[in-house]
């Protein structure tokens, strides 16, 4: 079954906003065993917006629109698409009661244009908007089903996972079940040349990777006529990927992410973590503190942006900096070391950088970056070359620290073994 995501909003197209719609979207069908042939982004203009969805309709078998849903008279994708459709609309009464009672909550004035939102498909299937005024649309013809959704995510996520997803798996015979094995200090390119023999054979289940920063994720896909059926299919294969990618696997649960992964183990091993950053101004430990719990681990974070800072609160010597500069090996053993002596943790991570787009030279180029992590005293430090913009740096920084940190505890507490870095 194909699927096709239409974004609506000129605010897009000028890009006032990332489309974070699309990329959510195309990645929750895809895990339903959707194809995704085709992505649109089209302003609020009636005659473009009726030859978009006219093309979609005549191609794909769902097609998803996103925005649009507003009660401001630029909000045309609820009578746009109807109108494509052939179908009338009509004033819902529980959607104005839903309506009534959120502006109500939120202390509001109710203004008359609110109830565009409340006009419905004949028909249609209504979705409740838990987080907004407009609710989602389902409008079912003979040979495409048409999703009208809320163009802010935060209304978008949650109607899409509570309402949208169940829906789309009802309309094949078929029960789709991913499950996706989270790797780290790896390169796509290794992870997949690791696994080109699977894809190579693959039917049922069927296997992904998916870059992304300073991950690779693959996923493994079943179709079966029950959960049961399909987690029989993915089951060995998991176990296959396990035993090939060893502890460069850090989860195979879809809600973990590194930083809670990183967490979990410092629990586990009852130990505490303290970080100092230069170049990622506290992205780590944000990244930490986004887990819950984080604060039975965390114990302090530097951000030691300038070499004062670094030789005040961490103790790096002006000598150090002097020779090796603020961005070398040297000084990220240094601002670790101080680090430890200074906040008692039993791990330390200290980063280093230029992020840019000023400051690099020949020989220290924009994205060079250090980063050192220590357990209970036993440093490592790696060398890092990131490319990309100031933020497309620091991310990634900020990715291969917790990175790092994961491998040194697991190298502290066992000898183990990992694939190629990334």
């Amino acid at each position: 079954m194909t699927v096709e995501i239409i974004c609506v909003g000129t605010e897009i197209l000028l890009g006032n906003i990332v489309n974070t719609n699309a990329a959510f979207l195309a990645e929750k069908c895809a895990g339903l065993g959707l194809s995704c042939y085709y992505q649109s982004v089209v302003g609020d203009n009636e005659e473009r917006l009726t030859g978009v969805i006219k093309t979609a309709i005549d191609r794909s078998d769902v097609v998803i629109l996103s925005g649009g849903l507003g009660p401001t008279e630029d909000d045309l994708t609820k009578e746009v698409a109807c109108k494509v459709l052939g179908v009338d609309m009509v004033s819902d009464e529980s959607v104005k009661e839903d309506i009534r009672e959120y502006f109500v909550k939120k202390n509001l004035t109710l203004t008359d244009n609110n109830w565009k939102q409340a006009m419905v498909p004949v028909g249609g299937i209504v979705v409740k908007n838990n987080n907004g005024t407009a609710p989602g649309i389902i409008i079912e013809k003979e040979n495409v089903k048409v999703i009208l959704l809320p163009g802010p995510p935060i209304e978008l996520t949650a109607m899409f996972n509570e309402s949208i997803a169940p829906y789309l798996n009802t309309l094949t015979p078929s029960v789709i079940v991913s499950q996706t094995v989270k790797l780290c200090g790896i390169s796509e390119s290794l992870a997949e040349t690791k696994v080109k023999d699977l894809i190579d054979t693959q039917t049922n289940p069927t296997i992904a990777t998916y870059a992304k920063t300073g991950e690779v994720h693959i996923r493994v896909t079943a179709s079966e006529e029950n959960d049961k059926a399909c987690k029989k299919l993915i089951k060995p294969i998991v176990k296959e990927l396990k035993e090939r990618f060893g502890n460069n696997v850090y989860t195979t649960d879809e809600d973990v992410t590194m930083e809670r992964a990183v967490v979990e183990l410092l629990e586990a091993n009852d130990l505490t973590i303290s970080c100092a950053e230069s170049c990622t101004g506290g992205m780590v430990s944000a990244r930490l503190i986004n887990v819950p719990g984080a604060s039975e681990v965390l114990k302090v974070g530097y951000v030691t942006y300038s070499n004062k800072a670094k030789r005040k609160n961490l103790g790096v010597k002006k000598s150090t900096l002097q020779k090796h500069g603020a961005v070398s090996k040297e000084t990220a053993t240094e601002m670790v070391k101080g680090l430890e002596t200074t906040s008692k943790a039993d791990v330390c991570i200290g980063i280093t950088g230029i992020a840019g787009p000023d400051g690099g030279t020949e020989s220290k180029p924009v994205g060079l970056v250090y980063i050192a992590c220590s357990v209970k005293g036993k440093t490592t430090v790696e060398k890092y070359n990131f490319s990309g913009n100031r933020a497309k740096i620091r991310e990634s920084a900020t990715s291969a620290a917790l990175v790092l940190c994961r491998r040194c505890i697991l190298e502290y507490f066992s000898k183990v073994t990992f694939g190629q870095p990334d």
